[in-house]
Formats: structure tokens, sequence, C-alpha cells
């Protein structure tokens, strides 16, 4: 668990969504249920994501276009819908971290932002379908901003939204090295494991964030 411990009060959190407050949203394990579903050689498919994910990601092309680059190239037994709802389906919230999120923006009036990286289709079905909206203030994901973590960029632009002092911003990620960059830009951060929310919760406490 990555911790400054900066003695500034904190305004505001920047979250990532896969591996924090839901499960990835199409990840290497969501790729071989796929491949296993729909009977797809998942080396190929591995191969074909790596080579045009990134762009989607930035927000370059549509899902429609990704899976004709990864998936329909060839004529397939089941339709482009079946394939999409699949996806759709990998995500799934961690409620102890949604809950905690939401009551530490009521208890002390926190701005919140995700800051993730999430091709546009993907980005607001899950948004829609964890409730995201309900108490997130903004959203700067890459497929809306066109630049991808690690790219310093993301979290310039975060902290020109959201208009707070970076001392003041609390960054949480499951991948050190975006904790590792947030850090770098004056942020402080916390290295998140989805099986140990108690971890993070006592790092916010440190932080002088409780609940209770």
């Amino acid at each position: 668990m990555a911790v400054n411990t900066t003695s500034a009060n904190v305004t505001a959190l920047f979250l990532d969504v896969g591996g924090v407050m839901a499960t990835n949203g199409w990840d290497r394990k969501s790729r071989e249920a796929a491949a296993k579903k729909f009977n797809l050689d998942l080396d190929e498919l591995n191969d074909r994501h790596r080579m045009t994910f990134d762009t989607y990601e930035q927000g370059k092309l549509d899902l429609d276009e990704y899976l004709k680059r990864s998936v329909f190239y060839q004529d397939r037994s089941f339709s482009v819908d079946d394939f999409k709802n699949f996806m759709y389906d990998q995500s799934v919230a961690y409620p102890d971290m949604i809950e905690l999120i939401r009551g530490l923006k009521a208890k002390y009036k926190l701005k919140i932002a995700v800051v993730n990286n999430e091709g546009r289709e993907l980005n607001e079905r899950r948004i829609q379908k964890l409730k995201l909206n309900e108490f997130v203030d903004f959203f700067i994901s890459s497929c809306f901003v066109h630049f991808r973590k690690p790219d310093a960029e993301i979290w310039k632009l975060a902290l020109d939204v959201a208009q707070v002092p970076k001392e003041e911003v609390v960054y949480i990620d499951d991948r050190p090295m975006f904790v590792q960059v947030a850090e770098g830009l004056g942020l402080r951060g916390i290295t998140h494991n989805y099986k140990n929310v108690d971890a993070t919760r006592t790092a916010l406490a440190n932080m002088g964030l409780t609940l209770g």
C-alpha cells in the first residue's frame, strides 16, 4: 500500500474504476472467457486486441470498429450484439468500495472524479450499470479526452477541472505505476487492492477521512 501522508486537508478523490470500484471492463480474463464461450482463437484475439485497443480507449474508433478488427474480421456464428452483451456483462461492482466513496463524499463534501482508461461504449455502460454518475462529479476518461494513463496530462486535466490544489487530492488506483505518476505530480496516492478494502479505508483514515 503506497501512501503519501502530506498533512493538507483532502478535498477531492480521483479514482480509477477497473480494479477499484469494479472489475476490469475487458481484460485478459474476460477475453479468455470470450474465447471459450465463442470458440475463438485466444492468441489471435489477444494479438488483434493489443494492436487496436489503445486506439479504442483513446476515443479514436468506436466499439463496432474495434470488434470488426479484433473479432469480426471474418464471418462468425454469433452476432456483434451477442458479443457486445458478453463484454458488458463482465463489469461487476465492488459494493464495499463504492459505499466507502459515497460515504466519504457525503460526510466531507468531497469532489469525486474518475480518471480512467476506457473505450466510450464500455465506459458509458459501466457508468450506468454501476450508477457512478450518482456520486462522481466528473469523468476524465481516456475516450473523452483522447489520451491515456500514464500520460501525465490526464491527471493535470483532472486538476484543472476539479479546481482544487494538488496537495488536497488523493488518487486511488490498483496499478502502482499510475499511482507513482500521480504522486510525481504532487497528488497523494493509494495503491488499492480490491481484496483488501480495509487497507484503503485505513490509508484514507490516516489522511483524515473516516466514516462511523
